[in-house]
Parts: C-alpha cells; structure tokens; sequence
C-alpha cells in the first residue's frame, strides 16, 4: 500500500519545551488516520511541521513523496488545511471566501464556482452564501473554513479539531462531510481531543502525550487490549485511601485493573461489573458516589496508558 506520509523521529522543540519529541509515523495513502491526545499534547505542531508552516528541529518526513524542509512548494501545492484557529475573513460573503481560496490555488472559474454551490450545500450553508461571514455563528464560520481547505480537492487534508466549539447537530455534519471525502479516497489527518470523533471516524489512531506516540491501532484495537469486562468509575471522599481501595477492589477475581482518576474518581475494569457492583462495595468499605457502568472506550485506553483523563 502505498504511503501518504512517513516521518522518522521527527521532533520540533522550542527552547525547553520539546512539543514534539520523536514521532515515528507511517500513514498509508486513502485512510482516514486520527492524532488523539490532550491539549498541549504536540498534535498542532505535527500538523504544522507535515503541513510545512513549521520547520521541524531534527527528524525526517514526507508527506505525499516529498520531504517537506526541500519540497515545501510541491506539498502545499496537493494538501488541505483547516486549521485549529479560525482562518477567515469576515469583510467577504461565505461564498467569496471559498472562491478567494479557489483562485488561490488557480483553479479555473467555471469549476470553482460549481464547487462553491455543492459544497455550500452539503454544509447547509447554501442559503447564506451571499452574506457577510463577520455576522456567522461560531459554527457557521467553523463550517466555512472546513469549505475553504477542500474546495481544491487536494490529495491529502489536514484537519486540526474541525469540530472544536460546535453544537451537536454542527458537529455531526461536519463529521458527515469528511466520511465523504475518505470516501473518495483522499487521505485525511484528523487531530481531536473528542473522544467520541476519534472513535466513530477514524480507519487507525496514535495517541499522543507530551510529544510522542504512546500508542496506535485501530479503535478496536486499543479498546481491546483493556481486555473483555466492563468500565466501572466512581466517586470516593477519601481521596488519601485511594491506592489502598483499588488494591482491595483488585482482591476479588473478576476485577482485571484499577487506576485513580482526577482527585476524587475511581476507575475499574471488571467482568460483568454491572451484576457485582454490590460485591465491590462490600470489598472496597467506604461510600461509592455517582457510580457509572459502561464499556470500554478510547478514554478509557488514555486513563490506562497514563493514569488521568484526557482533559486533566
């Protein structure tokens, strides 16, 4: 299969801060591929230094063939970039900021302006195309830069938390567009904390924490190597008994793993841990509060990997 970027220890460090710190990646050519971690994790560099706006500090990569300190011109020429800040300008109509973009990128007036109006559409933004986008939502200027990164069809998209700040109903036809564009094929570069989107759009995931790969694989996956049982969290006053609670919790066979969350919570893996909640009460000796039971999910997977949310 072939591969739509490749990157060798590449790191990007700025002064004492080592923002990225040795990513190796291998992204084969039409998938939709997702960067999850926690604000500050080192996701928005990556994506600056694969999309060329950033130098990186040592480390190699290619994106699409091209290295991207030597070939910067030919990587910009085929990518998308919707960036986590809003790039727009509000003195243009929705429609005349996505032409702007358009003959940018010389694409031809005839096909732009076709494009423009299909995508509009699928964005539910037809109606408003003539207007000022310094009078749109949040999420109706959020909308029109995902429309701006794709309206030349490039090869490969890099999105930077497309869906930071929408509503649920924005947020959903934000994720069915880009389902539509890995439809056809072209590579898609998906940067989120959302735990959910990262889950439900991604072919294959790395999650990133303090600028390296802490792991990857599909969502499947990860979720899988926390094993079968369910995910089983509570809330304890006691927060100086922690350790010792989840060692006792840990005495009884059915309960696979435990790990303290934030400053009063408590997460366990257990078999069937919906029937046996009362037999971990038992163990356990102190007041359970705001107990939930569910299956394991990619949070659940950041929490083993390092022992806290991803927003803590």
């Amino acid at each position: 299969m072939e591969t739509a970027i490749e990157t060798q220890n590449l790191k990007k460090y700025f002064g004492d801060i080592h923002a990225v710190d040795g990513i190796d990646l291998k992204i084969p050519k039409g998938s939709l591929f997702g960067v999850l971690g926690p604000n500050g994790a080192g996701k928005t560099t990556t994506i600056r230094m694969l999309s060329t706006i950033l130098h990186p500090t040592s480390g190699d990569a290619k994106v699409l063939g091209f290295d991207i300190t030597k070939e910067a011109s030919e990587i910009k020429r085929r990518i998308g970039l919707c960036p986590q800040e809003l790039v727009i300008y509000p003195r243009l109509t929705a429609r005349e900021n996505i032409h702007l973009i358009a003959q940018m990128h010389g694409m031809a007036k005839k096909d732009y302006k076709e494009r423009t109006d299909d995508l509009l559409g699928k964005m539910n933004l037809l109606d408003r195309a003539n207007s000022l986008v310094k009078g749109f939502s949040g999420g109706m200027k959020r909308r029109v830069n995902v429309l701006m990164a794709v309206v030349h069809e490039p090869e490969l998209l890099f999105f930077d938390e497309p869906t930071a700040g929408l509503d649920p109903q924005s947020r959903r036809v934000v994720w069915d567009f880009i389902r539509d564009f890995q439809e056809r094929e072209c590579t898609i570069i998906l940067t989120t904390h959302n735990m959910e989107e990262a889950d439900d759009l991604s072919d294959e995931l790395v999650i990133i924490d303090h600028g390296k790969i802490i792991t990857q694989g599909t969502p499947d996956e990860l979720k899988g190597k926390l094993g079968e049982g369910d995910i089983l969290e509570f809330k304890i006053e006691e927060i100086d008994q922690r350790d010792e609670i989840i060692n006792r919790a840990k005495t009884l066979d059915f309960v696979r793993w435990g790990k303290p969350v934030g400053k009063h919570r408590i997460v366990l893996n257990a078999l069937d841990g919906l029937r046996r909640v009362s037999e971990i009460m038992d163990v356990v000796k102190v007041k359970m509060e705001d107990i939930s039971v569910r299956k394991n999910t990619l949070e659940d997977v950041f929490i083993d990997l390092t022992g806290r949310r991803l927003r803590d």
